[in-house]
């Protein structure tokens, strides 16, 4: 939901690894999660299902760090942005009920957004209205933590106005969904949540999915954290900030349910179904793909405070995924090809934490900014201790690990960075990209 993951430089994912495909075997994924346990790396639950019947399940970690509450298989988090797959659902159910039609414009609703009268209720949806997305903005977070009112957050959207153009390209944006949820409510005369519990929850029967309020820990919810040293809790999102756009809590048993009862017609008709699954530009209807090996599967990431999450579903196969994590300080690409090469017989490979031995009178060759002409992020390194400390433009610091003679990295995100200080250069790797900076 908000703006996620240091350094992200694109949305999705892509898990495609060479190979062959043998017997299923979860006694490595096990160790993997043993090794993430013991090295403070992950904090999470997970599951495989096929056909709608669990295969596999892990919990490692807490809930309450600081009370010592583990994490089980029925515990809740917040999923973020997976939410929007739900306040998809409630769209294609209203038009199949008469009560919206795709075509449909938002000046019917909010005449007072910049291009209402070219949006349509699709371009919502397929995140081509061109609405500026509100979690952007630098001063986001100093109001996410306190509840606001629909009113608050049509100005707030209002106030960002137009990225470009309605329906000439695509780019995600939460405000998005904020607006859809809003125009649901006003469909149906009812809020969200009741709208969640009467067309989805109770249909299903799913009894852990809901919109989320204050983590209450003794009702089995999941605080979330950042790792600096320790696991640290992280602020709470007010509810009426993300609503329909990550404002859901659920578990791993739930969100099975629900992405097998989607995809077996028990929530919206199959012609519903292939809309939200239609991908242009690398955007369905609340939904994204990623591929595997051959394969593809549906589904949507998420990532609101602390939390993370990925829900996928394979349809050729009858496979879903689930993994939700409220404290991350690995790659979580790597949890999920490490669920998926286990559920599929590849190779499972063993992390190894090894950090490089380094002497803290080491780290002034690196302390200073940095600065790129290639992306809009710049560096300035920091010495916390025996500690290097990154501080990217405009995002929250972050404390990287020694992995060798003048590389560190910060594994949450797969970013790597090589310097060169005889040169006073660093090299940056994310994602596939690579990027020179200069020192200042």
């Amino acid at each position: 939901m908000k703006r996620t993951f240091l350094f992200a430089l694109a949305a999705g994912l892509t898990l495609f690894y060479p190979g062959l495909t043998k017997a299923q075997d979860f006694s490595k994924a096990d160790q993997v999660f043993d090794s993430l346990d013991f090295h403070d790396k992950y904090m999470g639950t997970v599951m495989i299902a096929k056909n709608g019947e669990k295969v596999y399940s892990r919990s490692i970690g807490f809930a309450d760090f600081e009370k010592g509450q583990k994490l089980n298989e029925n515990t809740k988090f917040r999923i973020g942005s997976i939410s929007k797959m739900f306040t998809s659902v409630l769209i294609m159910k209203a038009v199949e009920e008469g009560k919206l039609q795709l075509d449909q414009k938002l000046s019917d609703f909010y005449s007072q957004i910049p291009n209402a009268d070219k949006i349509t209720v699709d371009m919502l949806l397929n995140h081509r209205s061109g609405i500026h997305n509100f979690t952007d903005d630098e001063n986001y977070l100093s109001y996410s933590t306190e509840p606001k009112s629909e009113e608050e957050m049509i100005a707030i959207i209002q106030k960002g106005g137009s990225d470009f153009e309605p329906n000439s390209k695509a780019s995600y944006s939460n405000s998005n969904y904020i607006l859809l949820t809003f125009i649901l409510e006003k469909t149906y005369e009812s809020s969200y949540g009741e709208l969640l519990a009467k067309k989805v929850s109770q249909p299903l029967g799913l009894e852990n999915t809901e919109v989320f309020e204050s983590v209450d820990v003794s009702q089995n919810e999941a605080k979330s954290y950042a790792y600096n040293g320790t696991w640290k809790v992280e602020n709470e999102t007010h509810p009426s900030i993300p609503l329909g756009a990550g404002a859901i809590s659920s578990t791993v048993s739930d969100l099975i349910v629900f992405i097998q009862g989607l995809f077996d017609g028990k929530l919206i008709s199959e012609s519903s179904l292939a809309k939200m699954m239609e991908i242009k530009e690398g955007y369905g209807r609340g939904m994204f793909t990623f591929p595997y090996y051959d394969r593809k599967a549906y589904g949507h990431t998420g990532g609101i405070d602390g939390f993370r999450s990925l829900l996928g579903y394979f349809p050729d196969d009858q496979v879903a995924i689930v993994t939700l994590s409220n404290g991350l300080n690995w790659n979580a690409n790597e949890v999920t090809l490490t669920l998926l090469n286990a559920n599929y017989g590849n190779e499972v490979k063993i992390p190894s934490f090894q950090t490089y031995a380094l002497n803290p009178s080491d780290l002034d060759l690196y302390v200073g900014v940095y600065v790129t002409t290639q992306i809009p992020i710049n560096f300035t390194f920091v010495k916390d201790g025996d500690t290097l400390v990154a501080k990217p433009s405009g995002q929250p610091d972050t404390r990287l690990e020694p992995i060798g003679k003048h590389q560190f990295e910060f594994s949450a995100v797969g970013a790597v960075f090589i310097f060169d200080p005889e040169k006073g250069e660093l090299t940056f790797k994310q994602g596939g990209g690579t990027f020179s900076y200069k020192k200042k």
